[in-house]
């Protein structure tokens, strides 16, 4: 029988996404039978919230937490409560909300449950690692994106007002000096290290002959971003070189290249991503640190230029 899903490609993409969770929470259910649990994949969220706290919690506050809706998590609780999992008492603070808590049943059943959820998240990265090694990150993107503009306010949009990251290819050599060269010559006084020097003018050399990569952002049918992914090791790149057009620093672009980055490492199994950067660049080491990168001191394979003053990594 053939797939109409398949064949409807993006318009089908919330009902594949539906299928998929369905069948992963029936799988779910399944091992949790198989381990003679009474527990549901689909209570999974609710309850963890609860297990991880020591406090009651009100229906708004478990909702807020996994953003799902206040009737899901109504729906979710009332069947915790027949299986006498949770408690739910009425607020003495505000009469309009109740509280919830793990019944001692609850706390009891947390100590089967963990172990299985450590296989099952093992099982899940495999699998999900099929798909593409950075598919967790993606889904999160995904999330943020729609938060930030949801598809009904994107439905009349330009599609050339969407932000492109793509990769290197020779017509687009000569935007990498066009893009950070003049940043740089401004930041070092009109002088250019050796290694800028060289990198500037020949990206494909520097960087992509030995094993890295290079991303340009595109708006409209402009090049408005850049940045470089340069390979240390079998284990490991730093990433250089990132500069966005200041015309167009607010469209979240500089994340769009470092996440392409991030993504390009798991592709090619690496386990670190590093970075150098200057004291004089706050707003940017917010955005690294929010992505998680975290101050280090530089490994042996790294080239440190002159100018650096902080060394920061990622772990993948």
């Amino acid at each position: 029988m053939s797939d109409v899903l398949n064949n409807l490609g993006y318009l089908a993409g919330a009902s594949r996404f539906r299928r998929i969770s369905e069948k992963l929470q029936q799988d779910g259910d399944k091992i949790y039978s198989g381990a003679n649990i009474r527990f549901k994949a689909s209570w999974f969220s609710v309850y963890y919230v609860l297990a991880k706290t020591n406090s009651q919690q009100t229906i708004l506050q478990i909702s807020d937490q996994i953003d799902f809706s206040h009737i899901t998590v109504k729906n979710i609780l009332r069947e915790l409560k027949k299986e006498e999992l949770v408690s739910i008492i009425p607020n003495p603070n505000d009469k309009r909300s109740k509280l919830v808590g793990l019944t001692k049943k609850g706390k009891e059943l947390q100590m089967e449950l963990e172990p299985i959820w450590l296989s099952f998240s093992n099982t899940l990265k495999e699998l999900f690692s099929i798909g593409h090694p950075d598919l967790i990150n993606i889904l999160d993107r995904l999330d943020r994106e729609i938060n930030h503009k949801p598809i009904n306010k994107r439905f009349n949009q330009p599609k050339d007002e969407f932000v492109k990251i793509i990769d290197y290819k020779p017509s687009l050599k000569k935007y990498f000096y066009e893009l950070a060269g003049p940043w740089l010559l401004s930041v070092l006084d009109g002088v250019l290290e050796e290694d800028d020097e060289f990198t500037l003018h020949n990206p494909d050399k520097a960087y992509l002959e030995n094993g890295g990569f290079l991303f340009y952002a595109k708006f409209k049918e402009e090049i408005v971003g850049c940045v470089a992914l340069k390979r240390l090791n079998e284990d490991a790149f730093e990433f250089a070189k990132l500069f966005i057009n200041p015309n167009y620093r607010k469209l979240g672009i500089a994340t769009k290249l470092i996440e392409r980055c991030i993504s390009r490492c798991l592709e090619n199994d690496t386990t670190e991503l590093w970075l150098q950067t200057t004291m004089s660049m706050p707003q940017a080491h917010r955005l690294y640190y929010k992505l998680g990168f975290k101050d280090k001191k530089a490994p042996s394979q790294m080239d440190v230029l002159e100018r650096t003053e902080k060394i920061m990594c990622l772990s993948l």
